[in-house]
């Protein structure tokens, strides 16, 4: 059996996590804890009433360490905010704990502790845990290779008004690929905005365009453009699921692995 407990389970994305694992195809994944913050009005609110499926017996606890004094859990799938999840990393790796990160945000410095902590514990660090966005990963790779020193290079990338960080996770990990296929790092051509440039595009840069919007889930497009003709890889996402189901697909696969700072296309063998 494969326990799995759930960061931040009252928010939108939590809610979808124990939705997400309680219809996964494998009855040996269950959620066995669910937490939020402390002093939280959702906490001991039954997590599956929550979540719109039915009561399942778990209240939301106000902590990791709360939650371990009652239940136990394998896994911990975090799609948080930074400091916290960098709190339950540091609980993770105290405890032998999997966990499955999906938040964005975090700075470098912030990726080198994610990557120590990786020593010590199975970790699944992914900014998008969407098996198609990972697909387009993949692609992104081939289309560099071809096209990449020949075209102009541009992301767009769309999410709801709510979004904190910009541009996305998902979009600066797309910028990350297609730099690293060019031979370089993504600061040495990444153009985040152009107010103020007065000359014509730099050639080599790759630049990124940010909407918020709506409750737009999240859409993304990278756009290479020759003379007389481009190629647009394009991932939309009309449902939180997409990510959820990934993220718990995340947690079954870690299950079977040992320390290591791991990614979605390690998850799908696309390495």
């Amino acid at each position: 059996m494969i326990n799995i407990a759930i960061a931040g389970a009252p928010g939108r994305m939590g809610r979808t996590l124990i939705k997400a694992a309680y219809n996964y195809d494998d009855a040996n994944v269950k959620v066995s804890a669910a937490i939020h913050r402390k002093k939280s009005s959702f906490l001991e609110v039954d997590a599956g009433e929550l979540a719109g499926i039915g009561s399942v017996g778990i209240p939301i606890f106000e902590s990791l360490e709360s939650a371990l004094e009652v239940v136990d859990f394998d896994v911990v799938i975090d799609f948080t905010l930074v400091e916290p999840t960098l709190e339950h990393l540091d609980f993770c790796k105290q405890n032998n704990k999997s966990i499955v990160i999906g938040t964005t945000g975090f700075s470098d410095d912030q990726k080198k502790i994610i990557a120590e902590a990786s020593k010590k514990i199975p970790i699944v660090f992914a900014p998008n845990m969407s098996v198609g966005v990972t697909l387009c990963l993949h692609l992104l790779k081939q289309v560099t290779d071809v096209m990449g020193n020949d075209s102009d290079i541009e992301i767009v990338e769309t999410h709801h008004r709510h979004k904190l960080d910009a541009p996305s996770g998902t979009a600066l990990r797309m910028g990350e690929v297609i730099a690293k296929q060019l031979g370089d790092e993504l600061a040495d051509r990444a153009v985040y905005t152009r107010e103020g440039i007065t000359e014509p595009r730099k050639p080599g840069s790759i630049g990124f365009a940010t909407v918020r919007a709506g409750d737009v889930v999240g859409d993304h497009t990278v756009l290479f453009a020759s003379e007389g003709e481009r190629i647009e890889i394009t991932h939309k996402a009309s449902s939180r699921l997409t990510f959820a189901n990934g993220a718990v697909r995340a947690a079954h696969w870690l299950s079977e692995h040992s320390n290591g700072l791991y990614d979605m296309h390690d998850v799908l063998d696309l390495n």
